[in-house]
């Protein structure tokens, strides 16, 4: 039997992050539909972070990016299999070098806990911390 996770995403990204970052969230994100360069491949096989219509999270899964006052404004939420919690590093590598304040940028917890793990972000490096 599989486990099942609630992943968030919730920070804000320079406002100079490069094209190429920007082009591959859009594309986990499910808001453009062909991957940029180096995507689509084995490595990155399909987009991690494209809301499912048929999600079991209550209210649904969300994706969005947009340009704000502080800067790249990322916010997604998604219900992932514990066969796809490995992926985590994937996303977190992009973002990492260019979250804009150092600090708490998202969570995830199994659908039966009450406490998340959350990632902070750093030095353009990220921890995961249990509470």
């Amino acid at each position: 039997m599989s486990l099942h996770y609630e992943v968030v995403f919730t920070c804000f990204l320079r406002e100079d992050t490069p094209a190429p970052v920007l082009d591959a969230l859009r594309w986990h994100l499910g808001l453009t539909e062909e991957p940029p360069p180096g995507y689509g491949e084995e490595e990155y096989a399909y987009p991690l972070l494209r809301p499912d219509p048929h999600t079991r999270l209550p209210g649904g899964d969300f994706a969005s990016l947009r340009l704000q006052d502080k800067g790249w404004g990322l916010y997604s939420r998604n219900y992932w299999l514990d066969d796809d919690m490995g992926e985590l590093v994937t996303v977190l590598d992009l973002l990492a070098p260019h979250v804009a304040s150092p600090g708490p940028g998202g969570f995830f917890r199994e659908e039966d806990e009450t406490r998340p793990t959350v990632f902070t972000f750093r030095d353009g490096a990220y921890d995961a911390l249990k509470p």
